[in-house]
């Protein structure tokens, strides 16, 4: 193999890394969507509902957000390191800002923070992320753009890339992967609605807004349950090796705060996850509901599709002109 073409090999191989480990750290911060501060105000308690008001508060609210499809959102997510920071891709902190739709997906949201480039000095040190018809498209920077072809934006369709490799049910869990992986506030609200112990904590501002403060627990088994897309994704026999997997891992359950306001929109909502190496917080606020969530892809010059660099890589891997067995990863 010639220098030229291990160079080039190497660059795409860089490359290839730097963007997989990206979009998992940027899956992960859209679909765990704390901080310590719980609101501006806390400590103001107000009159303590029933179950039965809690219930209706929170189904109201799921109705109204469900209806509005979409949301300007700020969201923070610490996680802790350890394997529970690996298994996201990187320990540290993420912060995501930008529009997002439910029901179709849709998003334009820009990832910044330490675990971006704890793991790798060299990556981007904010993405901006759109989400178009099931496709993502990912600015990796002026670095990663040398190999790339000058070209800085990422495209991924895992659609096509599951299709490739001639696994249809690959196929289908990156179908409702992709339907799923948005964790908008609709579907945290239903799956709270499901928590034995949903509790009303009295009323707090947040960013000078009165609202109505709520917390509920739900075990892994609990969530797993009222989480629909697993079924639709998994088997019943892996849904209880996933389980099992993350009994494994030492959690055991998700605390869910969230703030409801006075037009039954949630303004906030933090997500503890409990780990043996410390707890992974995520919190959200959200406003505008209903805003323009209309997302206009790169231009196709201006893109790198991540399967043609897959293509290449498994060529090169081959051993190109000049021999050679090495694998392409």
């Amino acid at each position: 193999m010639t220098v030229g073409v291990v160079r080039g090999r190497r660059g795409r191989q860089r490359a290839a890394g730097a963007v997989l480990s990206t979009a998992l750290l940027c899956v992960g911060a859209v679909a765990c969507g704390g901080s310590d501060d719980k609101s501006d105000n806390a400590g103001e308690s107000g009159r303590t509902q029933s179950r039965s008001q809690v219930t209706d508060v929170i189904t109201a609210a799921y109705k109204k957000t469900s209806a509005a499809k979409s949301a300007k959102v700020k969201m923070t997510m610490s996680t802790p390191p350890g394997e529970m920071g690996k298994a996201m891709g990187g320990a540290g902190e993420m912060k995501m800002t930008g529009v997002m739709g439910w029901d179709p997906t849709v998003m334009d949201v820009t990832v910044s923070g330490s675990a971006l480039t704890e793991g790798d000095p060299e990556a981007p040190e904010k993405v901006r992320m759109l989400w178009s018809d099931n496709v993502m498209y990912m600015d990796m920077g002026a670095k990663a753009a040398k190999d790339m072809d000058g070209k800085r934006w990422v495209k991924m369709d895992l659609n096509a890339i599951a299709k490739q490799a001639g696994d249809d049910k690959l196929a289908k869990q990156m179908t409702g992967g992709l339907d799923s992986m948005n964790q908008d506030p609709a579907q945290q609200l239903a799956m709270l609605l499901d928590s034995p112990n949903l509790k009303h904590l009295g009323s707090a501002k947040v960013d000078g807004a009165q609202t109505q403060r709520y917390k509920g627990r739900l075990t892994v088994k609990e969530m797993m349950e009222s989480n629909d897309g697993l079924k639709d994704l998994l088997s019943k026999s892996e849904r209880e090796q996933l389980f099992k997997n993350v009994e494994k891992s030492g959690i055991k359950g998700y605390d869910t705060e969230v703030w409801v306001n006075e037009d039954d929109y949630p303004v906030r909502m933090d997500i503890d996850i409990k780990t043996p190496e410390g707890t992974v917080k995520t919190s959200q606020t959200f406003s505008d509901y209903g805003s323009a969530t209309k997302v206009t892809p790169p231009q196709a010059g201006d893109t790198f599709d991540m399967m043609k660099m897959f293509e290449e890589l498994g060529k090169l891997g081959k051993g190109g002109s000049g021999g050679g067995t090495d694998s392409a990863f």
